[in-house]
C-alpha cells in the first residue's frame, strides 16, 4: 500500500498558519471519514446505495457508533455494515501515521479551496484506491452544508451599524482567470455585539452586484441600519440609499487621509497629516467643519490636489460625528473589515488560484464563521449602555422605568 510522508504535509501547512482552525478541521475530518468510508463500502460491495447491479457482492445493513480519537478532538463516526462479510475502515487501523495522513488531507483540501484533483491526489497517495471524481465532489459538496446554512440563516435583531467592504481573490472562470469581488458585511447589534452578516462573490464590485447583495441581506431580516461606512464606492453608495433606506453613509476616514497623503510629497506629508487630523479631533461635528474650512485653505496654498480631495469628502467623512461619540472611533473607519480582508487575503493567496467559485466561498465560509462565533463568545464591540445613546429618548425612559419595575 502506498504512502504518504505527512509531516512534511503538516510542516508546510504549518508555514501558512493554518493549525489554529481545529473547529472547522474537526468537522471537516469527521465528513471527510464519513465520506470515505461510504465509498469504500460501495467498492467492497459492488454497487453504490441503491443501484443494481450484477456485481454486487452483498447488502447495506445499517450502522454502528464508534468514537475516534485523533489529534483535532474525538470524531462520531457512523461506520456501515453489510449482511454477509465485514467491514472494517481503512483509516481507523492503529497507525498513527493513517492519522496524519487523513488530516492532512483535509488541511491540504481546505487551504487548495477543496479541490477535486487535489483531493483525489492526496487519498491515493494515503492507498485508498477506487473513488471517482464524482464521489470526491460529493465529499466537497458535503463541506458546504455548514457554509450554505451559515450565508442563508435569518437575522433575528436590529443592526444599528453596518459596514460594506470587498477584497479580490483570483478565480478561474469560462477558461480564464479572473480577480473576482468578495464583498463582506459586518453589522453591531442593538445589544453591541459584532457579527458577520453576510458574503458573495461576483464578477465585479458594481452597483448591481452590491444592490443585489444588500437586497438579499435585508431579505435575511436585516433591519434598524442607521449608519453604513464603507469606501467611496459609486455603485456601493447607490446600492446603500436605494435599499437601507433612511440609513446615513460614512466615508472611512482612513481612506481619505491616504487619498490627501497621495497628492503630498513625502517631505510634507506629516505637516498634512496632522493638518487633517485636527478636523477629526474636534468635539462636535460642527466645529470639525469650522477647521476643515480652514485646513482646506491652508493646503490649497501648496497642494491643490490634495485640498480638493479634503473639500469634496469632508461632508461624507464627518458624519459619524452625529452618533454617540463613544462610537466614533469605531465608525469613522472601516479598520474592522480591513483586518478581516488581510486574514482572508493570507488564506486565499496560499490558494493562489480558485478552480471555481464555489471553492472560493467553501475556503472563505469556514473562516467568516469561526470568527463570527469568537465575536458571539467574546466581549461587546460597544458597550450596551452606549447603544441606548442610539435609541429616541422616549423609547429610552420607557426601556429604563420597566427595567426599574422589575429590578
Amino acid at each position: 500500500m502506498a504512502t504518504v510522508d505527512s509531516m512534511a504535509l503538516l510542516e508546510l501547512l504549518q508555514k501558512c498558519g493554518m493549525d489554529g482552525d481545529v473547529d472547522f478541521l474537526r468537522e471537516a475530518t469527521r465528513t471527510l471519514v464519513q465520506a470515505l468510508m461510504d465509498a469504500e463500502v460501495s467498492a467492497q460491495i459492488g454497487a453504490e446505495r441503491h443501484e443494481r447491479s450484477a456485481d454486487r457482492q452483498t447488502q447495506r445493513n445499517g450502522y454502528r457508533q464508534r468514537d475516534w480519537d485523533t489529534r483535532v478532538g474525538t470524531l462520531p463516526l457512523n461506520i456501515p455494515k453489510v449482511r454477509k462479510g465485514t467491514y472494517f475502515p481503512s483509516l481507523l487501523a492503529h497507525r498513527k501515521r493513517s492519522e496524519q495522513a487523513l488530516l492532512s488531507v483535509v488541511q491540504e483540501a481546505y487551504v487548495h479551496g477543496v479541490s477535486t484533483r487535489k483531493v483525489d491526489d492526496l487519498v491515493k497517495a494515503m492507498g485508498i484506491d477506487g473513488i471517482s471524481k464524482s464521489e470526491v465532489s460529493r465529499m466537497c459538496q458535503d463541506l458546504d452544508v455548514g457554509v450554505k446554512s451559515f450565508r442563508e440563516r435569518r437575522f433575528e435583531a436590529h443592526y444599528p451599524y453596518v459596514w460594506l467592504d470587498a477584497t479580490f481573490p483570483k478565480v478561474r472562470e469560462g477558461g480564464r482567470v479572473m480577480s473576482m469581488a468578495l464583498v463582506i458585511a459586518i453589522g453591531v447589534k442593538e445589544t453591541g455585539e459584532r457579527e458577520v452578516l453576510g458574503f458573495d462573490l461576483g464578477l465585479s464590485e458594481d452597483g448591481a452586484f452590491w444592490t443585489s447583495f444588500l437586497r438579499s441581506l435585508v431579505q435575511r431580516g436585516l433591519r434598524g441600519v442607521k449608519l453604513c461606512i464603507s469606501d467611496a464606492h459609486e455603485g456601493l453608495k447607490q446600492a446603500i440609499s436605494s435599499v437601507l433606506v433612511g440609513s446615513s453613509w460614512q466615508r472611512c476616514r482612513v481612506h481619505v487621509m491616504r487619498n490627501i497623503l497621495s497628492q503630498v510629497p513625502r517631505k510634507s506629508q506629516g505637516m498634512a497629516s496632522a493638518l487633517v487630523k485636527t478636523i477629526f479631533a474636534q468635539e462636535n461635528r460642527q466645529a470639525a467643519q469650522a477647521v476643515a474650512v480652514k485646513a482646506v485653505l491652508t493646503l490649497r496654498d501648496r497642494f491643490s490636489k490634495a485640498a480638493d480631495v479634503l473639500e469634496n469628502s469632508i461632508d461624507d467623512v464627518l458624519t459619524f460625528m452625529d452618533f454617540p461619540s463613544d462610537h466614533w472611533t469605531q465608525i469613522s473607519n472601516t479598520n474592522v473589515l480591513e483586518r478581516l480582508n488581510r486574514e482572508i487575503r493570507r488564506r486565499t493567496n496560499v490558494v493562489g488560484i480558485f478552480p471555481n467559485r464555489e471553492a472560493t466561498l467553501r475556503l472563505v465560509g469556514p473562516l467568516l464563521q469561526e470568527i463570527d462565533e469568537d465575536w458571539m463568545v467574546g466581549n461587546r464591540a460597544m458597550s450596551k449602555s452606549s447603544m441606548m445613546k442610539l435609541r429616541p429618548p422616549g423609547e429610552v425612559n420607557e426601556l429604563t422605568a420597566e427595567s426599574r419595575l422589575l429590578k
